[in-house]
């Protein structure tokens, strides 16, 4: 939802309830946001959040809350010049009724990524009205209402009392969307019946009821009407194309070339035309006459154009015709054909000879070829005539300007010769349906960044995560930010060695066996990984069956001597735990000096230098198994702290002679 939408609630929660009572609110829901933006786009489940947060603080009804919340964007949206349009639809509550779906149309505009409902006028009386409302998101019908109550209050003095007679799909607090059991899309359906004194509206309506004069008029020839109207539609109950205006037929024809031109009357609407507007409306006959007050669009479907659509449709041998004998529409179309023959053939030949005259792209500058004829958009109305039993779609063709009316194969004459069809085209007047198309356009490139925005994210994540893996983040950010000194000295860090025991026989030539030794170093690998608790203990590398790891380094910690204690005497419990057969491990910690920094260019490493990483190395490898051997100092520096140890006396170390050693029993208590 956009922002305005959040910044009504917000703003009348602090009026109504105090600023405490909002700060309460956001606490419960977790709102991070301080404030609202108009034109950004918020997560649509605040808006229940809100409610139900409202609710627990005032002790009022969830459906009380969103009825307020639909009160208070009525009485906002006002602030931004909002009440001027809603006032302009009409002098009747019901004439609003009936345009909401083309105000959403015209707000697209200023709200490009708004995910409007869409609702109809079903029935009126002197006591009310009836509408249906459809909807994407749930949760949201007694928003509505609060929404509905207040245009009706403010704007036209009616006091307005509404309630549900029918609801599909819709899950009260929720909006992310009804609960899809099947592979189709579900939309809410909610039918409400709105209370209010409509007398005047229904006095006022004009052939309501037919007066005696009208009653002695003849019927109207359909073939007269379609002459009037050529861009007409008639439609059975079964939504069938039952007649059509001559300009629909020729437009159809010049745009489906090789398709019989007889099977489009008698052909389903939708296999003909693809529904725009209203979107994700059921093009049933039950349906289209509750949405008769609705514009609907419709665009054709073609596959091209060419002469041999006129020939199949008016079953004309070229060859051997008696022009003499056509009649008056096969010589219409005759002519339109041979004339669109003549400008095209003209048209290759000007491609061939000059590419100067190329049409030029205006929004890239670039050489534009012809793409053939532009898809048709057709704008109107359904009406039901009660004498033929039939719907009518009056419609005419959306068109920007000449080089589009040219574009759909079209002339100023096919136009209606009344409206302002004509003048529009030469105006080059824009047109709603046409910005709307540049819209969804945008919306789309929009929605394609944001997800290669989001994929990048994701590959960056995986790169630093695999940096991190191999150097430490504080040296690793020193390293972008291309600094130089990445060498460091410690005064004092634990280096932890761990050496895994009877994994793999050299001696063995089997390559199950050398297999096997990989799978069981693995997981005893994957269990010290997983005991690594950052920044206390840091992984340096993993070299043949022996597991290095520090304390105190890269960053600075003055108990490193006990999280390295802590790390021993959890992988031993760790590594006893997984029972692998005759697995065991040894550990050897010493405390002293390093010098730590990254190595090479092709595969970087943090490693560690120093005689205490050659101590640490000597304590491991004269360990014994499932034993943890500390050296003097380490082992007196955590004895102070509680630490469990036993002298095991001196041993000979390579390098280093005779050094007095102890084992780590347990920790402190």
């Amino acid at each position: 939802m956009y922002g305005m939408l959040y910044e009504s609630v917000q703003h009348y929660i602090q009026q109504e309830y105090g600023m405490d009572t909002w700060k309460k609110i956001c606490q419960i829901v977790d709102c991070k946001h301080q404030s609202f933006k108009t034109h950004q786009i918020y997560p649509d489940k605040l808006m229940p959040d809100f409610a139900a947060a409202l609710s627990a603080c005032t002790g009022e009804s969830f459906d009380f809350c969103m009825n307020f919340f639909g009160k208070c964007f009525v009485r906002f949206f006002s602030n931004f010049g909002y009440d001027k349009m809603i006032r302009s639809t009409g002098r009747y509550f019901c004439d609003f009724l009936q345009s909401i779906d083309n105000i959403h149309v015209q707000m697209r505009f200023t709200y490009p990524k708004m995910k409007s409902p869409s609702m109809q006028l079903t029935n009126v009386d002197d006591n009310g009205a009836v509408i249906l409302y459809r909807s994407g998101r749930t949760g949201m019908s007694k928003y509505l209402i609060g929404q509905m109550t207040e245009v009706a209050k403010e704007f036209y003095g009616l006091d307005m009392t509404a309630y549900v007679l029918e609801s599909q799909n819709d899950i009260c607090g929720g909006t992310a969307g009804p609960i899809k059991l099947t592979d189709g899309p579900l939309t809410v359906i909610v039918k409400y019946r709105l209370d209010f004194d409509n007398r005047d509206y229904m006095s006022k309506r004009v052939n309501v009821i037919a007066h005696p004069s009208q009653l002695k008029m003849p019927s109207v020839d359909l073939n007269v009407f379609l002459e009037l109207f050529p861009f007409t539609i008639v439609l059975d109950h079964d939504m069938r194309i039952t007649l059509a205006g001559e300009k629909i037929i020729e437009t159809w024809i010049l745009h489906n070339p090789g398709v019989n031109p007889k099977s489009f009357i008698g052909s389903h609407i939708l296999e003909r035309f693809k529904c725009r507007r209203p979107k994700d409306t059921l093009i049933e006959w039950e349906t289209i006459l509750q949405m008769r007050t609705v514009l609907f669009e419709f665009e054709l479907i073609r596959t091209g154009h060419n002469r041999a659509a006129y020939d199949a449709a008016l079953n004309i041998d070229f060859d051997n015709f008696d022009e003499a004998s056509l009649n008056e529409a096969q010589s219409m179309a005759l002519a339109s054909a041979q004339e669109l023959s003549a400008e095209n053939a003209k048209d290759d030949a000007v491609a061939g000879t000059s590419k100067s005259k190329e049409e030029i792209d205006p929004a890239t500058g670039q050489r534009r070829h012809s793409v053939g004829l532009r898809s048709i958009l057709l704008k109107g109305q359904m009406f039901y005539i009660k004498d033929v039993d039939s719907l009518i779609f009056l419609c005419s063709p959306l068109i920007e300007n000449l080089d589009e009316l040219h574009g759909i194969g079209l002339y100023l004459n096919d136009l209606n010769p009344h409206g302002l069809s004509r003048e529009l085209v030469m105006a080059g007047w824009q047109h709603c349906s046409k910005l709307e198309i540049m819209f969804e356009k945008e919306e789309q490139r929009s929605d394609e960044l944001e997800k290669s925005l989001e994929l990048a994210d994701s590959w960056k994540r995986q790169g630093d995560e695999l940096l991190y893996s191999m150097i430490p983040r504080p040296i690793a950010e020193q390293m972008r930010k291309s600094e130089e000194h990445v060498c460091q000295s410690f005064e004092e860090v634990s280096v932890i060695f761990i050496e895994v025991l009877n994994v793999y026989d050299s001696s063995s030539n089997n390559i199950q066996d050398a297999m096997q030794a990989v799978t069981t170093l693995n997981k005893v690998f994957s269990a010290l990984d997983e005991e690594i608790i950052s920044p206390f203990v840091y992984k340096v590398e993993t070299v043949g069956m022996v597991y290095m790891a520090v304390s105190g380094a890269p960053d600075v910690n003055p108990l490193h001597a006990e999280h390295a204690c802590d790390l021993a005497l959890r992988v031993m419990k760790k590594v006893k735990a997984h029972a692998l057969p005759g697995v065991a491990i040894r550990v050897g910690i010493n405390s002293g000096p390093v010098v730590a920094g990254v190595v090479g260019l092709k595969v970087p490493r943090y490693c560690l230098f120093g005689d205490t990483v050659n101590t640490a190395s000597r304590m491991e490898s004269s360990s014994d198994p499932w034993k943890i051997q500390l050296s003097n100092y380490t082992a007196l520096k955590v004895q102070k702290v509680g630490y469990k140890v036993e002298a095991r006396g001196f041993v000979k170390v390579k390098g280093k002679g005779e050094m007095e050693t102890y084992w780590l029993l347990e920790g402190p208590e």
